[in-house]
């Protein structure tokens, strides 16, 4: 009999989770969400490699922790935020149509339905 490890997983985590919030080691919910952003964005690139997905993406993911952060701690405007964002965004993609911007690899890309690759 095979038993799946996901409640003991799920328990684990959630235990730990709340002992660091009662010990006030775990900071806020916004800089908490900040981090994981930017690390996202981080890890995505260092992943991926640089490539015309990442070259969009993983900018944007560290720009939206930024963001966050500075709505919560600062109290930036999100209409500044966004209208920034909206720039950042464009430019990026613009910077991706570049051909001295690699293709994505092809080794994260799904099987189509079809089975091909």
């Amino acid at each position: 009999m095979n038993r799946s490890a996901a409640l003991p997983i799920v328990l684990i985590c959630l235990g730990s989770v709340w002992f660091l919030k009662s010990t006030s080691l775990l900071p806020n919910t916004a800089t908490l969400l900040s981090l994981l952003l930017a690390a996202a964005g981080v890890l995505l690139f260092v992943v991926d490699g640089f490539n015309k997905s990442t070259l969009v993406t993983s900018p944007l993911l560290i720009y939206a922790g930024g963001a966050i952060y500075l709505y919560d701690a600062v109290g930036l405007r999100p209409s500044h935020l966004l209208s920034f964002g909206m720039i950042l965004t464009g430019l990026l993609m613009l910077l991706a149509r570049s051909e001295h911007v690699p293709e994505r690899s092809r080794r994260f890309r799904l099987p189509s339905r079809d089975g091909e690759q």
